[in-house]
C-alpha cells in the first residue's frame, strides 16, 4: 500500500465511521469496515511515523495513567438555572424581556450525563477536560479520543472551545450493567454515573469500550461570526458533531411549554436519558447584554422534568428463575406514580447487591425509573427505619422446582435441568452448536414445543414421534421427519459434547473434553480431589460440577443411558510443537475452525477462544479481527495456517 492509497483509505474509513456513529445510516457492512480497518493498521504498524492524527484506529485507546492532570478552561464553564414549573418559565421569560426585549429561544434536550470542554486548535482535538468547577477540571483527553462521535480533527482551524455533554444510551447502559454484574463488579446507579466513571478510567482502553456519546451544547472560546447561538451550534455539528434529535426555535411561553410537553412525550423513545429542556436566547449580542450572575448565565434556563425518584416502601422479593438458572430478586414495593406509570415492581439485580446496600423488608427507598429502564432501587433511607426491618435472606432452594441452588456470591442458579423456568433455556442450549447440533432445532420451535407441552426436558426429545408434531405450524412431514432423524442422529454422539450439553455453570467445550477423557461416564461419582487434579480446572469449576451432578444425577444417568455417548480414551500425544500449548484460531481458513480445532487437540493443544498473555500461539486466516490485533499487542506468537501446517 502507498502512502497515497492508505490515506484514501483513512478517509474512506472517516466516511463510513461517521455514518456508522453519527447519522445512524451505515454505508458499509461490518466485514468491509474491519478488513479495510486492519489494513490500514497494518500500513500504520510498519510506518508508525506516516500515522494520520485523524485516523479511526487512534479512536481505540490504550493509554494508562497514573493520575489525572488539572487544566484551566480559556473561558468559564457556567452551570444553570433550574425552573420547574411553566410560572416559572413565565417569570424568568419576563426577566429576560424586562432587559432586551421580546426575544427568539433556542430550545433542545437536556441530556443527562458528564459535562465535557473539547478544546480544538488548526482543526486537531489538544485537550478535553471535565467542567470541574467551572474553571479548572481534569484533563482526560487520551479518554475522549476514544468516543467515536468525537471528530479527532475538524475542518475549522481557529481556536475553539465546544462544549457538550458525554452520555451513554439508555440500552448500552444496561449492557455494561449487565456486564459488570458478571464479573462481580457492583453496577452503575444510572447512565450519568457511568458516563462520569467511563471519563475517569485510567487506562483509556477502558473507555474505549464504554460506547460513550457525546452532544455539544454549546461554544467557550470561539471567533465564530454568526449572529444568533442556533447557527453556530449548525457550524459545530457541521465540522461531524451529533445533533440532538430534537430542537426547536420558539418565540413565546406557549411554543416553549409546547415543546417542553412533545419532548416529554419522547422520553421513553430518545435512546438517551433526559432530565430537561435547556431555553436559550438565541441573539448572541442579547446574551452578551445579559450577561452573568455569580453562579449562572442570564441568558439560559434548565426547564426540569418532572421527577423520576419517588419515595417508596420495601413490602417484599419475589424470586424469578431465569433461562439459564440464574435466580433474580424482584422488589414488592408500595405502589408509587412516576412519570403516570404506576410502579408496583423493581429489579434488586443479585443479593450481593442487595447485602452492599443493606436493604431490608419494611425499608423505606427511592425507587427510579426512567425511560424504558427498568425501575431499581437506588438508596435506602436508613435514618427512617424503627427496628421492624427484616433482612432479606439469601435462597437456599428454587422457588419453582425446590432443589438446592448453587450459591457463587453474586450469582445464585438453579441447576436442575427439569425446573419449569428454565426448561425452554436448557434445552436451546442442548441443541446448539457445539454441544447436541441439532439441526433444524431452533429457539423458536423449543419455545413452540414447550408452550404446547409436547416437550418438559431434553429427554423428551428423543421421545418424539411424527404424530406428536403433525399438525402443529409450520410442520409437514418432510419437515417433521428431518427434525426427528436429526435428534437421533445424536445418540452416539462423543461424551465431551454432550457434558457440554448440559449448560453445566463454568464448564466449557475445553473442560468438557478433559473430563470426559478423564471420567467416562463415572463423571457421575466424580469425587472433588480428582476434578481438581485434572489441569485447567479449578475450584469454581469443581464445585458447579459436584453439585451439578449432585442434584441431577438420576437425569444424567438416563440420558447416558438414552444416548449412548461414546467415551473417547485419552491418547497421549507426540512430541510437537503445539503439545500443551493453547492456541487461538481466528480468520477463515482453507477448513472450518472446528475441523482445525479437532486437529490442534489431538495433538496436545488447548484451544481457547479468547487471547491473553498466556496464549501461546495465534493462528489466523484471511479477514482475522480484533483477536490477531489483541496477540500482536501482548507479543503472543503468530502463525498464517500454513505456517501452522509447516510446524506440523
Amino acid at each position: 500500500m502507498t502512502h497515497e492509497t492508505y490515506k484514501k483509505n483513512v478517509q474512506t474509513l472517516k466516511k463510513w465511521a461517521h455514518a456508522y456513529y453519527v447519522e445512524d445510516n451505515p454505508i458499509a457492512t461490518d466485514e468491509e469496515y474491519d478488513k479495510l480497518y486492519h489494513d490500514v493498521l497494518d500500513y500504520e504498524a510498519a510506518h508508525p511515523d506516516e500515522v494520520a492524527p485523524d485516523s479511526p484506529t487512534q479512536h481505540v485507546g490504550g493509554v494508562v495513567r497514573d493520575e489525572f492532570t488539572k487544566a484551566k478552561h480559556i473561558k468559564r464553564m457556567w452551570s444553570m438555572e433550574d425552573v420547574f414549573s411553566i410560572g416559572e418559565v413565565r417569570e424568568w421569560l419576563v426577566r429576560v424581556e424586562k432587559h432586551v426585549g421580546a426575544s427568539l429561544y433556542f430550545c433542545e434536550p437536556k441530556f443527562d450525563g458528564a459535562s465535557m470542554n473539547l478544546l480544538y486548535d488548526d482543526g486537531r482535538l489538544i485537550r478535553a477536560v471535565t467542567r470541574g468547577d467551572g474553571v479548572v477540571g481534569e484533563e482526560v483527553t487520551d479518554n475522549v479520543r476514544t468516543i467515536r462521535s468525537v471528530p479527532l480533527t475538524i475542518e475549522y482551524k481557529g481556536l475553539i472551545e465546544i462544549r457538550g455533554e458525554v452520555v451513554i444510551r439508555k440500552d448500552d447502559f444496561e449492557i455494561i450493567n449487565r456486564e459488570r454484574l458478571e464479573e462481580g463488579e457492583a453496577p452503575f446507579a444510572n447512565p450519568r454515573n457511568a458516563a462520569a466513571g467511563s471519563l475517569r478510567q485510567l487506562d483509556s482502553s477502558v473507555t474505549a469500550k464504554r460506547r460513550l456519546v457525546f452532544y455539544p451544547w454549546g461554544l467557550g472560546e470561539n471567533r465564530l461570526t454568526q449572529s444568533r447561538l442556533s447557527e453556530k451550534m449548525e457550524f459545530v455539528y457541521a465540522q461531524g458533531f451529533l445533533k440532538p434529535p430534537y430542537s426547536k426555535e420558539c418565540n413565546t411561553l406557549e411554543e416553549i411549554e409546547a415543546f417542553y410537553q412533545f419532548l416529554i412525550s419522547k422520553r421513553d423513545a430518545i435512546p438517551m436519558m433526559m432530565d430537561g429542556m435547556v431555553i436559550k436566547v438565541d441573539d448572541i449580542a442579547k446574551e452578551e447584554a445579559l450577561g452573568y450572575t455569580v453562579k449562572y448565565p442570564k441568558w439560559m434556563c434548565a426547564y426540569k422534568f418532572p421527577a423520576v425518584e419517588k419515595v417508596t416502601r420495601l413490602l417484599d422479593v419475589t424470586l424469578q428463575v431465569g433461562r439459564t438458572g440464574v435466580i433474580t430478586p424482584v422488589a414488592e414495593v408500595e405502589p408509587v406514580e412516576i412519570e403516570g406509570a404506576m410502579i408496583a415492581r423493581a429489579t434488586l439485580h443479585n443479593f450481593d447487591e442487595i447485602e452492599r446496600k443493606d436493604i431490608r423488608i419494611g425499608d423505606h427507598v427511592i425507587l427510579i425509573r426512567s425511560g424504558d429502564v427498568i425501575p431499581k432501587i437506588t438508596k435506602v433511607l436508613t435514618d427512617r427505619r424503627d427496628g421492624t426491618e427484616r433482612p432479606i435472606l439469601r435462597p437456599r432452594a428454587c422457588p419453582t422446582c425446590g432443589s438446592e441452588l448453587l450459591d457463587e456470591g453474586a450469582l445464585i442458579k438453579c441447576q436442575n435441568l427439569d425446573c419449569p423456568d428454565r426448561v425452554v433455556g436448557s434445552i436451546i442450549h442442548f441443541a446448539r452448536k457445539g454441544c447436541m447440533n441439532i439441526d433444524g432445532l431452533g429457539s423458536k420451535i423449543v419455545e413452540l414445543l414447550v408452550r404446547e407441552g409436547i416437550i418438559r426436558n431434553v429427554l423428551d426429545l428423543y421421545r418424539l414421534t411424527p404424530a406428536d408434531l403433525e399438525g402443529l405450524e409450520g410442520f409437514k412431514t418432510r419437515r417433521i421427519t428431518k427434525l426427528i432423524d436429526a435428534i437421533h442422529a445424536t445418540r452416539g454422539a462423543p461424551l465431551h459434547r454432550l457434558i457440554n450439553a448440559l449448560g453445566i455453570e463454568h464448564i466449557g467445550e475445553v473442560a468438557s473434553r478433559a473430563l470426559a477423557e478423564t471420567f467416562g461416564l463415572e463423571i457421575v461419582d466424580a469425587t472433588y480431589d480428582d476434578i481438581v487434579a485434572i489441569d485447567g480446572i479449578g475450584e469454581e469449576m469443581a464445585n458447579s460440577l459436584l453439585e451439578f451432578m449432585r442434584v441431577n444425577r438420576p437425569f444424567v444417568l438416563k440420558l447416558f443411558e438414552v444416548i449412548a455417548p461414546t467415551v473417547e480414551e485419552k491418547v497421549e500425544a507426540e512430541a510437537n510443537p503445539f503439545k500443551g500449548k493453547t492456541v487461538v484460531l481466528t480468520g477463515t481458513m482453507t477448513q472450518p475452525r472446528g475441523t482445525i480445532k479437532v486437529l490442534l487437540e489431538d495433538l496436545g493443544a488447548k484451544v481457547s477462544g479468547s487471547v491473553s498473555k498466556k496464549t501461546d500461539f495465534v493462528i489466523y486466516g484471511a479477514d482475522a479481527g480484533s483477536k490477531l490485533t489483541k496477540a500482536e499487542s501482548l507479543g503472543v506468537v503468530t502463525l498464517t495456517e500454513d505456517e501452522m501446517r509447516g510446524m506440523m
